[in-house]
């Protein structure tokens, strides 16, 4: 009996956890460059239930397995390119992913990104194009942070009447050159973890920065000014996953509660015969 506690308890938490990932993902469904989120499931190792004294032989016989319960393995990101929106406003950029090569080491590919230098001046990365032009000039995030150049220094475009060509290069509205728009390469997607206001950071083997894609034609792309990538959150898929949770969720409480009932029986009922 203590066995199906631990069983329908880790049902519980797994569920908790695969609810909580999917409501990361409903909360940013329109959130730009948003990489839908996805939970994986696994159960414990199985026991090998033995029967003492099988039969009048005296050997122990093998009666089957006995599951001891499940876990959210892993938590994996989505990096298929969401769908493009006309936005018509020239500080928004969206960055068009063209077919990348299988990596050898994942046997999937990489993803590309905008770099973007943190409060602490540390080299973080995004998929939101949402950008905007602050005091100085310079070309930031929704929330402050400066966009790298290909030079590794923050982009000043004076003002939002800048052009951006398909490759990065940008043009200031009095014709001067500003510099060209840093797109950096993950081999590994799955070693980002997000940090928050729509960064990204590299967990990799080399923490400290990814390689650039600029200028290399085995990572093809395009960047489209005055359009957004939406988030890639499959809304109709998220709800029956919810919904689905939730339910699984009850089931296990259910299991929970017939399993502490029939504790207190044996502890008030048949502990007090006598």
């Amino acid at each position: 009996m203590i066995r199906g506690f631990y069983q329908a308890a880790s049902g519980m938490v797994a569920q908790q956890r695969r609810t909580e990932v999917l409501g990361d993902n409903l909360a940013n469904m329109h959130t730009p460059g948003y990489k839908s989120d996805h939970s994986a499931m696994r159960t414990f190792p199985n026991m090998l239930i033995q029967a003492m004294n099988h039969g009048n032989t005296g050997t122990n016989g093998i009666i089957g397995d006995l599951p001891s319960g499940v876990y959210m393995q892993e938590r994996t990101a989505d990096v298929r390119q969401g769908d493009l929106r006309d936005t018509g406003v020239g500080t928004d950029v969206a960055l068009l992913q063209g077919a990348l090569e299988p990596e050898a080491e994942t046997g999937e590919p990489g993803m590309l990104l905008f770099a973007v230098q943190d409060e602490n001046g540390d080299v973080q990365y995004t998929r939101n194009g949402n950008f905007a032009v602050d005091g100085q000039g310079f070309l930031t995030t929704g929330q402050g942070h400066y966009i790298l150049g290909t030079d590794g220094e923050p982009l000043e475009v004076e003002n939002e009447g800048f052009t951006l060509e398909g490759n990065g290069n940008i043009t200031t509205d009095s014709d001067e050159y500003a510099g060209q728009l840093e797109v950096a390469y993950a081999p590994d997607p799955q070693q980002l973890v997000k940090t928050g206001s729509g960064l990204l950071q590299n967990e990799g083997e080399d923490p400290a920065a990814l390689p650039s894609a600029v200028g290399e034609d085995a990572y093809p792309y395009e960047l489209q000014q005055q359009f957004l990538e939406r988030s890639n959150v499959d809304i109709g898929q998220t709800m029956t996953d919810m919904t689905q949770a939730y339910r699984q969720f009850e089931a296990n409480q259910t299991v929970l509660q017939a399993y502490d009932q029939n504790m207190q029986r044996a502890v008030n009922d048949i502990g007090s015969i006598g």
